[in-house]
């Protein structure tokens, strides 16, 4: 690559030329007839009025050659038929060259030359720009055999190696100008292309990423409000019902509630803190909750009824901070859907194990008393269940949940804690 930068994008000439550019091909868009017209006006104007305007047409001083003089209104209509077929270059370019080269082949044929001549090179070049590339091998076979004819005509005063040299240049230039301008066309609307396709493939990669934002805070607000709730009903329904009997334990419900409606407070304003677009960098908000959380979940649990006991072993504390996220949502669903289907009296074994490369989170409730009515579970998955399989599988992970062996409800998952070699969860 070059040190210097091109000088000639920059050139205040090269700008206003592109801008003239991009108005023609805006006016070309809108009108097309109009630039077809003009280059037939141009061709006319500097090619056949001369050819009007002279009695003969002759060579250079040191080689005359003398062609045969037409009558003004022979000469008139092979420069009609040379002319007029370039208003469809563009839109027929293959007939528009056959019709040239016919009447080329014909006036050569009478010995007769015309400046118009060279509407034959336009539409070469219209050909190789807008026709058919098989039909351009033909033309240019077509091409050749035009200008042996010419060189013959001319060979009285003008070496034949001379006049095919002259004559190929000039077919050759047209059709290198044709191909280089249609792939530059080619390679402009490939990049136009592209840039639609990655606008398109950037806009669908933002909404791709807005559903996974809203799945992902839906499942925290669903783990957050719905777990707390569900403690807090079960906790003001006992306090309404022990008000009267044993009033202190009404006020104790009332201070768990109080401690309950607090924390979820504070998980939501650090959720929706982490949500703002600019958010106040002075505030303060409590860490995610992990593996040493699970015990205080517990004890929530408990002050609402149930008797929960758990059970830890192996290296919890050095687990990843995601993991042990994971591991508390699904241990706050479990115990959360336990409250609600299986009631307060029920019992309820937590259990967190590490080993090798595996965490396996085991919750297990006795269902509700014997004698006791409780909500009856879905039959289908509801929203808790498929967070809990969602956060799981982020882990490479399993769960398994339905009624246990000898009642009540089981829930375990399987965390896969290998390493992934890309750096994310595997």
């Amino acid at each position: 690559m070059s040190a210097f930068p091109d000088p000639l994008p920059a050139h205040p000439a090269f700008a206003r030329l592109a801008r003239l550019s991009q108005r023609v091909r805006h006016a070309d868009r809108a009108h097309p007839w109009i630039l077809d017209a003009a280059v037939v006006a141009v061709v006319v104007l500097l090619f056949c009025l001369p050819d009007l305007l002279h009695d003969e047409v002759e060579g250079p001083r040191e080689h005359r050659i003398h062609f045969t003089q037409l009558q003004p209104a022979a000469m008139l209509v092979l420069q009609a038929g040379l002319v007029l077929p370039l208003l469809w270059r563009r839109r027929s370019p293959t007939a528009a060259f056959a019709a040239v080269m016919t009447v080329f082949v014909v006036q050569w044929s009478l010995g007769a030359a015309l400046r118009a001549d060279v509407a034959l090179l336009v539409a070469l070049y219209s050909l190789a720009l807008h026709g058919s590339l098989r039909h351009l091998a033909w033309a240019c076979a077509a091409m050749a055999a035009a200008t042996a004819l010419v060189a013959a005509e001319v060979s009285s005063g003008l070496p034949v190696g001379d006049a095919l040299f002259f004559l190929f240049s000039a077919a050759t230039a047209a059709v290198a100008v044709g191909i280089a301008v249609r792939i530059r066309r080619a390679q402009l609307a490939g990049l136009r292309e592209r840039a639609a396709r990655l606008e398109i493939e950037r806009d669908q990669r933002s909404r791709l990423a807005a559903v996974t934002e809203r799945t992902r805070v839906a499942r925290e607000m669903h783990d957050i409000i719905g777990h707390n709730l569900s403690v807090i009903v079960t906790l003001a329904d006992g306090g309404a019902y022990a008000a009267e009997a044993r009033p202190e334990r009404g006020r104790e419900a009332l201070l768990l509630i109080g401690d309950t409606s607090r924390q979820a407070l504070g998980e939501l304003r650090r959720m929706l803190g982490v949500l703002r677009d600019q958010a106040d960098e002075s505030a303060e908000f409590t860490p995610q909750p992990g593996i040493a959380d699970v015990d205080g979940l517990c004890a929530r649990i408990r002050a609402a009824g149930p008797q929960v006991e758990y059970t830890a072993a192996g290296d919890l504390e050095g687990l990843d901070r995601g993991v042990q996220l994971m591991a508390y949502r699904i241990v706050q669903e479990s115990l959360t859907n336990t409250l609600k289907h299986a009631g307060p009296d029920t019992r309820a074994r937590v259990t967190l194990t590490a080993e090798a490369a595996r965490l396996r989170v085991h919750v297990r409730d006795a269902g509700p008393p014997e004698g006791t009515t409780a909500p009856a579970r879905p039959e289908r998955e509801g929203h808790g269940l498929a967070g809990i399989r969602e956060r799981a599988a982020l882990y490479g992970g399993t769960v398994t949940a339905g009624p246990g062996p000898h009642g009540g409800w089981t829930v375990e998952a399987v965390l896969d804690l290998t390493p992934d070699p890309t750096g994310g969860p595997t």
